[in-house]
């Protein structure tokens, strides 16, 4: 069955843009649905080594420091937002994986790791050494990577990280002028685009400015429904952006949940939240979405509810 009447919630999730029709693939990926990865680095946190990470509140870190064996546990499952390894993230059809970057306080190396609650225990170049691995696998499959929320890095450990991203992908890094069309892309080896939140991004070719990433800082699925039907209407931004459907817990939420962890939260949300994002539709409009990322992808409906609101541009072109 050709992808043209194959439904593509069907796809292959581990090489679907690969099996997209010719249609799509002649569609700038801005203007496509695209699963995506929040947090995606967090299913290696080093629970028991680490140090609590500096955004974390003064009284929490020093209750920390004299009780840990109490709080790690209990931090630790609402820290972690995939439980999946990011091959396996990529194997499920995930395509944008938000990074968070941190150097270790008092780390005499130039060596980064990522972070949520507490550092991880991957570096960060070894975990691209694993992208680039999978991509050289799966050649006609893009990868958007989004790096922010730097944490403990100057300007010396910033340009060690854009010489780790350019020397581990090469030529698959996809300059920030060219046609992000997957055909375009497909016949210049690009696969790779990577976007940096830091102010090195202007004096960077292969670098991309910050994607947007609208956040609704919501612990209720109605509640960020809501949101995000209000900012809908103020119109979506004229390149990449990014729905994070991830909720977020507050401290009162936490207190009044303490057997609960971050991903019963999450599974017991995701029924209204897919029913929402299979009610959303990709396009150049002013109310269509493009990149929707949320938690735990791998153990949910997201990544091919996502991948499926693209028939609705087939639909389209059909009229």
């Amino acid at each position: 069955m050709s992808a043209s009447n194959q439904s593509l919630r069907d796809l292959p999730t581990d090489n679907w843009m690969s099996h997209l029709p010719a249609i799509l693939q002649n569609l700038p990926l801005y203007h496509l649905a695209i699963p995506g990865s929040h947090n995606a680095i967090t299913y290696c946190l080093d629970k028991n080594n680490s140090p609590m990470d500096l955004t974390q509140p003064d009284l929490l870190q020093k209750v920390d420091k004299y009780m840990k064996p109490l709080v790690r546990p209990f931090l630790y499952k609402w820290a972690v937002t995939q439980d999946s390894s990011v091959t396996q993230q990529l194997d499920g059809g995930v395509r944008y994986c938000d990074l968070r970057i941190a150097h270790r306080p008092n780390d005499c190396s130039s060596d980064l790791c990522f972070y949520h609650g507490v550092y991880t225990t991957v570096t960060v170049e070894s975990v691209l050494k694993e992208i680039r691995e999978w991509l050289d696998v799966h050649p006609r499959e893009v990868v958007i990577l989004s790096f922010s929320h730097f944490q403990g890095l100057n300007q010396e450990l910033h340009n060690v990280l854009i010489e780790t991203i350019k020397d581990v992908f090469t030529t698959k890094l996809c300059p920030k002028k060219e046609m992000v069309t997957l055909k375009n892309l497909w016949s210049k080896g690009y696969q790779v685009i990577v976007s940096y939140d830091h102010m090195a991004v202007s004096h960077h070719g292969e670098l991309w400015a910050p994607i947007p990433y609208w956040w609704a800082n919501k612990c209720k699925a109605e509640a960020l429904i809501q949101e995000f039907e209000r900012r809908k209407q103020q119109g979506r931004p004229a390149g990449f952006f990014v729905a994070g459907i991830n909720l977020t817990e507050d401290l009162k939420y936490i207190c009044g949940h303490p057997l609960e962890s971050l991903k019963d939260l999450v599974m017991t949300t995701y029924p209204a939240l897919l029913t929402w994002v299979m009610a959303q539709s990709p396009g150049s409009n002013s109310e269509c979405i493009n990149i929707i990322a949320g938690d735990f992808v791998t153990d949910s409906q997201l990544v091919s509810s996502v991948i499926a609101l693209n028939e609705s541009l087939l639909k389209c072109t059909e009229c």
